[in-house]
């Protein structure tokens, strides 16, 4: 691409308060909806991300066997999770980035996860030492993530990274999640029920019509389709539950008794399960994973403003995010979690589908998780949103991560074969390779993890270096993650294949970055420097 006027887009990185530069934006990153108008916003946010905040913890639950040995203590792990996901939305959307996405638990962190309690359970630990020692990894990991982030290492190798790097990062995001369980495993929620696809469809198109046929009739379905899609759903099926068509057990049933059943006030604190423990090998495990969910966090920065209509992030903005990220994984450590904390990639498809980036909206979306997790029957109401309606809302975000992904490409010049080449080969091998990884020790005795380090150390003269945990489990879990493969793949070769900076875009991408001062630091605000704060008529 030649250096043409930049498009309107990008325009707004030069006046950041007039964000609707991107047409379908209905609330810019610093516009404050009216507040009631801004509590269903922030509602709707919130049910965007239940599902992976459920699913991840409820992964780890059955893995340490928790519903056998402390089903009562199920529902306090969720109410962490959402605890956590709250409190370090606020940090972010305040002391960090400052953009509006929503932190919460990372499936990056679940495979080290799920892999270090394979090792206990084969040593007969309980699920509480499994607890305390993802705990003290998750830690560690945190500490080294917030030291990558406010050292300004990200924002060093932003120089080295433009759209040919970032497109297919942000598509493998969407694309790498076709298969999440609430999509494909025709048992996710109810063993043995099978998928029903027609609750799926119908919370599918709901979304579809309210943001897509009907938003021109009326604002409430541009700005809710989510919560509109999702209310209608779970209606129908509370409905079919209690008239008896769904049966109980089912991957359809909405189980409204057990919202009576839990604690008023979950008790959730620092430390809950114990203090820390911290074990090398394990802590290594849990680094890969960090490192992935920067690798993806990365991506959601540049996504979340090309969707609100800003300029690509700053180096500033980038370190600032990822050290905020890094101290959310020391606090989710502290609490107790199991999981780190990264950005939602969900509520990156919610902005996109809604045109609602307003931090306001998300900081409300926080507080909200945070009621949630400490009132247990909010959080156990919640709960109750059958599989198949999540996997509906996950095809529709998904599929609008992956496209604005791609369409970061308007930037580069697509009859260079150079740029072609290595987004295919990028893309290809951001699905091939995790696949590869998800059937690695299939047939075996052993995990998948240990599998391939069987296999690396069989690899002549390297094999007594591969067949390190250190060296295995790194390349286990960073292999199984579509977007750190794509993005790795993409990096080495776009700065290695020769190619004029206009042919890589990143000419116009220069033109398009934040300046230096739109993006102001807590630190500064907080000695009463101007820029990167809410303009004056917003806070009436």
């Amino acid at each position: 691409m030649t250096d043409a006027t930049p498009p309107d887009d990008g325009q707004s990185a030069t006046t950041p308060e007039e964000p609707e530069t991107a047409g379908f934006v209905e609330y810019g990153i610093d516009d404050k909806p009216p507040r009631k108008q801004a509590i269903l916003l922030g509602v709707q946010h919130y049910l965007t991300m239940i599902g992976a905040s459920v699913a991840i913890p409820l992964g780890l639950a059955g893995a340490m066997g928790m519903f056998e040995a402390a089903p009562d203590q199920v529902g306090r792990l969720i109410g962490t999770f959402f605890v956590v996901s709250g409190i370090a939305t606020l940090a972010q959307t305040t002391l960090g980035n400052r953009y509006p996405i929503v932190q919460g638990g990372t499936f990056s962190m679940l495979a080290p996860g799920l892999a270090i309690i394979g090792v206990l359970a084969q040593q007969g630990a309980n699920w509480q030492t499994m607890l305390v020692e993802l705990q003290g990894a998750v830690i560690v990991a945190g500490i080294v993530e917030v030291v990558i982030g406010y050292s300004g290492l990200m924002g060093k190798l932003k120089r080295y990274v433009g759209p040919v790097v970032i497109a297919p990062v942000i598509a493998l995001i969407g694309l790498s999640l076709f298969n999440v369980p609430q999509i494909a495993n025709p048992n996710s929620g109810a063993p043995g029920t099978g998928q029903n696809w027609w609750l799926l469809g119908l919370t599918m198109l709901s979304i579809i019509a309210c943001s897509q046929y009907l938003d021109r009739r009326h604002r409430a379905f541009k700005l809710f389709p989510v919560l509109l899609g999702i209310l209608f759903a779970w209606t129908v099926a509370a409905i079919l539950s209690v008239t008896g068509v769904f049966a109980a057990g089912s991957v359809s049933y909405v189980s409204l008794g057990s919202v009576t059943s839990v604690p008023l006030v979950q008790p959730i604190y620092p430390f809950q399960w114990g203090l820390p423990q911290f074990t090398p090998g394990f802590i290594v495990g849990m680094f890969a994973g960090m490192l992935a969910s920067v690798v993806e966090s990365f991506g959601d920065y540049h996504s979340v403003a090309r969707i609100a209509g800003r300029g690509a992030p700053n180096s500033s903005r980038i370190n600032d995010g990822i050290g905020m990220e890094g101290v959310g994984n020391v606090f989710a450590g502290i609490m107790g979690t199991g999981n780190g904390c990264t950005s939602y990639t969900e509520n990156v498809g919610a902005i996109a589908i809604t045109g609602v980036a307003s931090r306001y909206v998300v900081q409300i979306g926080a507080v909200v998780m945070i009621l949630v997790g400490y009132f247990g029957p909010a959080g156990q109401l919640f709960a109750t949103i059958p599989s198949p309606i999540i996997g509906g809302l996950y095809i529709v975000m998904f599929g609008q991560i992956a496209a604005v992904g791609l369409s970061q490409l308007k930037y580069v010049d697509l009859d260079a074969n150079r740029n072609v080449f290595i987004v295919g080969f990028a893309l290809f091998a951001g699905l091939a390779v995790p696949e590869y990884m998800s059937q690695v020790g299939q047939g075996m005795d052993v995990g998948g993890a240990t599998a391939l380090q069987q296999g690396l150390a069989a690899v002549p003269v390297l094999g007594s270096v591969l067949g390190t945990d250190v060296v295995a489990t790194t390349l286990f879990v960073m292999g199984g993650t579509g977007m750190v493969v794509g993005g790795i793949v993409a990096f080495i070769l776009d700065n290695t294949v020769p190619g004029t900076r206009e042919e890589r875009g990143l000419a116009a991408w220069a033109a398009l970055t934040e300046d230096d001062n739109e993006y102001v630091s807590a630190v500064d605000r907080i000695r009463g420097r101007d820029g990167d704060r809410p303009p004056a008529v917003s806070d009436d």
